[in-house]
């Protein structure tokens, strides 16, 4: 809908339907979140990156100061024995992440000394970020044609070497063929629902914002399809890269497959250069793998902070779109959140991220939104209006099946989703052994509700400023100011206001 009203995030929702304003704003506030966390991950990457550089590889082997006794050196001939007999052991590559890298404290109420090292690279990245897209998707469109693609060549190589070392077949086999059992836990189906959404951006108004760059009677359904498919192949062919460089580690250590497999910063920085360390030329295989991480994240983060600029750009256009506005506006962003998010780069920083994650940017708060996205336009908006205006946009008559989708499939299985997801919580824990205190709970809760309690608070507060009755109110609310065709006075102001803008943003 972004490019039919040519506006996107917050603007959009006011337009199509006012009463759900506040969906907007839950939307952007989750996606301020993801830059704040998102970036500390590119800092990390960043940090490895340049270790990578060394004559021999710091998390290779347990000869440096950070190490302890219980350090297992997987390049030692009897290290299966070391590892077996010992019930505290902890692998080179644990410790150079744990001790070196975080120098992680013992909880979060112990937050400790900045990690410098990190503070540089998290500078580094800001800076990139801000002079990739401080001119709008008109020098982002330049940038991602280098970070969108790039990374698919670092891919192709580290898919290449995996298949070919020892053990990757079982690897191979480990990601093709699950485990019946967990096909019937719910919870595996949520987290994989959770993942689509993440990974598709949908309900942060992400497509919404970068659609509003395109053409009017731009093909939203080719566009639909093509980043389906892109989407969705990048993380198949991305799971065997993985996997079988996961399956050559379970074969060099002589353990099951699933004892090596990790999820979240675990696979990027403990399990996956551990087995490159293993690997002959680990300088060459590390550096492939976090540059590829690194581009990768970089345009996941241009994307978050292009969406949340542009809404509010949209917001107060006479004001912000004047020459040097965006820039300076930019720049503040980036300043603010780069100082509320210093403590995540201290000692006890990692708990702070992970509680960060777990909750103000959990898969739970998307879906509550993605309900109510589904209602408004399905059922408040309207599933017929929305088909006419796709229609008056493509030419093309929408196939009833989105129909269905719009009205009840999408959002039954998103409060499904949603309503199994707080069946299923669990608090959180650090590395299964940290339990968080009390206080960490309720502001993790805070961080989670400030999303979520946004969209019927500002319902509430719509009803409540209008004029007439209540159902005077409602019905005013529910009605669009969008009419079935942009009026050509309309579209000459826009393309007067957005004239800068040359080429939309591809989303990868």
């Amino acid at each position: 809908m972004g490019q039919y009203t040519q506006e996107g995030g917050i603007t959009c929702w006011r337009k199509l339907c006012p009463l759900a304003e506040g969906i907007g704003y839950g939307g952007q506030l989750i996606l301020l979140y993801s830059c704040m966390t998102y970036i500390i991950i590119l800092s990390w990457a960043l940090l490895y990156l340049v270790f990578s550089f060394s004559s021999q590889l710091p998390w290779a082997n347990c000869n440096n100061y950070w190490n302890t006794d219980d350090c297992v050196d997987f390049s030692a001939k009897n290290y299966t024995f070391h590892w077996t007999n010992r019930t505290n052991s902890a692998s080179a590559a644990t410790e150079f992440w744990q001790r070196r890298v975080l120098s992680i404290s013992g909880g979060i109420e112990e937050v400790g000394s900045i990690r410098w090292e990190v503070l540089l690279c998290l500078i580094v990245m800001w800076i990139i970020c801000y002079f990739c897209i401080w001119k709008g998707v008109k020098s982002t469109g330049k940038v991602v044609y280098f970070t969108a693609t790039f990374p698919y060549v670092m891919l192709l190589i580290l898919l290449i070497r995996g298949l070919s070392l020892p053990g990757a077949l079982q690897g191979v086999v480990f990601y093709l063929l699950p485990d019946p059992s967990r096909l019937m836990d719910p919870q595996v189906w949520m987290e994989a629902g959770a993942q689509i959404f993440f990974s598709y951006s949908v309900g942060v108004g992400c497509l919404t914002v970068l659609g509003s760059y395109n053409k009017q009677n731009n093909n939203c359904y080719k566009d639909c399809l093509y980043l389906s498919l892109l989407n969705s192949g990048t993380s198949i062919v991305a799971g065997f890269a993985v996997f079988s460089v996961l399956g050559f580690m379970a074969h060099e250590q002589s353990v099951p497959i699933a004892e090596v497999a990790e999820s979240g910063p675990g696979l990027a920085f403990i399990a996956y250069p551990q087995a490159v360390a293993m690997m002959p030329l680990p300088q060459l295989w590390s550096i492939c793998f976090f540059v590829m991480l690194i581009l990768l994240g970089l345009d996941t983060q241009f994307v978050a902070m292009e969406v949340v600029v542009t809404s509010i750009i949209d917001m107060f256009p006479r004001v912000m779109r004047k020459a040097g506005r965006r820039e300076r506006f930019l720049l503040l962003f980036c300043l603010t959140c780069f100082f509320s998010q210093l403590v995540m780069v201290t000692e006890g920083g990692m708990y702070v991220f992970q509680m960060f994650d777990y909750y103000a940017c959990n898969g739970a708060c998307i879906l509550f939104l993605c309900v109510f996205e589904t209602l408004a336009l399905g059922w408040v908006f309207g599933a017929e209006r929305l088909c006419g205006i796709i229609k008056d946009m493509t030419g093309e008559r929408v196939n009833p099946f989105f129909k269905i989708c719009w009205l009840y499939l999408t959002p039954l299985v998103s409060l499904g989703s949603f309503i199994c997801s707080l069946v299923e919580y669990q608090p959180l824990t650090f590395n299964r052994w940290y339990v968080y205190p009390s206080w960490a709970y309720v502001l993790g809760w805070v961080l989670a509700l400030s999303s979520i309690l946004l969209v019927p608070g500002w319902t509430l507060y719509k009803l409540s400023t209008g004029t007439g009755t209540l159902r005077q109110r409602f019905n005013d609310l529910c009605q669009s100011v969008l009419d079935n065709s942009l009026t050509q006075k309309r579209e000459t102001e826009l393309q007067n206001m957005r004239a800068e803008v040359l080429q939309p943003l591809t989303l990868h």
